[in-house]
């Protein structure tokens, strides 16, 4: 499945949930669905900055393709990061930086996120991007 499938997967998901609460609760319960983090990567330097609520990030490269995990203290940033997750999971470092991530715009996160929260969202896409960059920087090393 590409991450354009996987957005529109979620923009479907969303489509039929007119009611803020609602959509807020979904997240919520996206949240609950993210897989724990290994506690050995519930670190400090493993935190994102510019998150006002606490989310770690994790990736891997296994087999040419990024395996992220996270968690966060705040319920719904833990639904928006497993969004994150759930496209960008499982795809080539080219793939994730190539990603426009349209899927934010089009459920209408990104306005009805407080600033504080928006901020977190775009920093979380930053770390997210800069582990896809750092892995395909040491692809292009090792070649």
């Amino acid at each position: 499945m590409t991450i354009q499938d996987t957005e529109n997967e979620i923009i479907d998901e969303f489509a039929d949930i007119e009611d803020w609460m609602d959509r807020y609760a979904m997240i919520i319960d996206m949240g609950h669905s993210l897989p724990p983090i290994d506690e050995k990567y519930r670190t400090p330097s493993h935190l994102i900055e510019g998150c006002q609520s606490r989310v770690w990030l994790n990736a891997d490269l296994k087999d040419g393709k990024v395996i992220f995990t996270a968690d966060s203290d705040a319920l719904i940033v833990k639904g928006i990061i497993s969004m994150l997750i759930k496209v960008l999971s499982e795809h080539t470092p080219r793939e994730i930086v190539d990603a426009d991530l349209k899927f934010i715009d089009e459920i209408g996160l990104s306005e009805h996120l407080s600033p504080t929260r928006s901020n977190g969202l775009l920093a979380m896409v930053k770390q997210m991007r800069l582990y896809a960059l750092a892995f395909l920087a040491k692809e292009n090393a090792d070649k």
